[in-house]
């Protein structure tokens, strides 16, 4: 039997992750030990390993990174620990293939860690850009760490291949998250309403926003923009908490203060993978930087307003529209997104990251790929 080790670290790619973890779970071939970090363990993010249990899943180890502060020293030193964390997992249980996503710094952490144990790692969602943001330098580090890349779409497959990974490493899947979409089933607007204690109106707003770290002095500049602006709009809106980044408190802080002055905004602070897709159907615009606004709102014709330079680089469906941080432009877009030209337009969009499928090719792979010398040792692959 493989063992499969698979690394967690927040809500986010939990939710990315669900159709994998199911399938690892349901194959006798496979033995999956999920290794769970970062905010999973933080009560501030929500505690959120007790979903994982509760979903049925058993957590084999369980690593504590994240201090209890949101700066640039803060940050760094929860790196330290992770990688500290990270290794004396591995001691305790070594996996033959260690699976990784994303570009977060706890993420990175893992995959720093796992090299001198010489476990293959298999990373999911590479090649992609997020010029806005530290996490861009994090995930092209972790490509260069992995042996196996499971992209996204055919861009940034031959990014990849650009970057010097060899061609046999690199399997176009597409994005795993897209298969929730296709298996899951979705909440009815009461069963979403009484689950995140709100009640849903017509003209909701689903707002979505975290800090861009690399522009993280004018965070609150940017937060205290796109609030005025969404209480200029007057629409209903639903808040998202933000991701444990750099001045990721000061963004709740302010999120905090408007919401207490407008009983029009609702925050929820763990809403799980159902009830966000669910209100992505229900919602009649986004607005914020998620990546969940790039890759998976496409599915639902949702239309997104993206605010800045945190999602700069990646593919978007025709469904997004790119604006500033000033109100100005967020009421711009949110005007454009709400109407019915712009909605009419989406009837025929499709979803450039893939065709809900991910899972099967992801996991066919990791069991079937040769666990041998030539996996581990990589070599610069040159087009030229």
């Amino acid at each position: 039997m493989r063992t499969i080790g698979l690394v967690t670290v927040a809500r986010s790619d939990y939710g990315i992750y669900l159709p994998v973890l199911k399938r690892i779970q349901a194959d006798p071939e496979l033995d999956l030990r999920m290794i769970v970090s970062g905010m999973h363990l933080s009560p501030e993010f929500g505690l959120t390993a007790d979903t994982i249990e509760s979903d049925g899943f058993e957590i084999s180890e369980r690593v504590e990174m994240l201090l209890s502060a949101d700066t640039p020293e803060a940050i760094s030193k929860s790196m330290g620990l992770g990688t500290i964390g990270f290794a004396q997992a591995y001691a305790r249980e070594r996996p033959d293939i260690l699976v990784v996503l994303g570009d977060r710094f706890e993420m990175h952490a893992a995959a720093v860690a796992a090299l001198p144990f010489n476990i293959p790692i298999a990373h999911i969602h590479g090649g992609e850009s997020t010029e806005g943001a530290m996490d861009e330098q994090f995930r092209h580090s972790i490509t260069k760490m992995s042996h196996l890349h499971f992209a996204s779409t055919q861009l940034y497959a031959d990014r990849l291949v650009q970057m010097g990974e060899q061609p046999w490493r690199v399997t176009v899947s597409g994005a795993p998250s897209l298969d929730n979409i296709e298996d899951m089933r979705l909440l009815t607007r009461e069963e979403l309403g009484r689950q995140c204690a709100f009640q849903l109106v017509d003209d909701t707003l689903l707002v979505t926003f975290h800090p861009v770290t690399l522009e993280y002095e004018d965070t609150e500049t940017h937060v205290r923009e796109l609030f005025a602006a969404l209480r200029q709009v007057g629409t209903s809106v639903i808040v998202t908490s933000p991701n444990a980044d750099t001045g990721s408190r000061l963004v709740s802080d302010i999120i905090q203060d408007f919401i207490s002055q407008d009983e029009r905004f609702h925050l929820v602070h763990n809403m799980g993978t159902q009830a966000y897709f669910s209100l992505m159907r229900e919602a009649s615009a986004m607005v914020g930087n998620s990546s969940s606004g790039i890759i998976e709102a496409a599915c639902f014709k949702l239309p997104v307003v993206n605010i800045g330079n945190r999602q700069r680089g990646r593919m978007k469906g025709k469904n997004v529209i790119d604006v500033g941080h000033s109100r100005a432009e967020i009421v711009g877009g949110i005007a454009t997104a709400m109407s019915e030209e712009f909605r009419t337009g989406l009837e025929n969009l499709s979803n450039p990251y893939g065709d809900g499928q991910a899972a099967g090719r992801i996991v066919e792979k990791l069991k079937s790929v040769a666990l041998d010398r030539r996996l581990l040792s990589k070599s610069f692959y040159s087009q030229v």
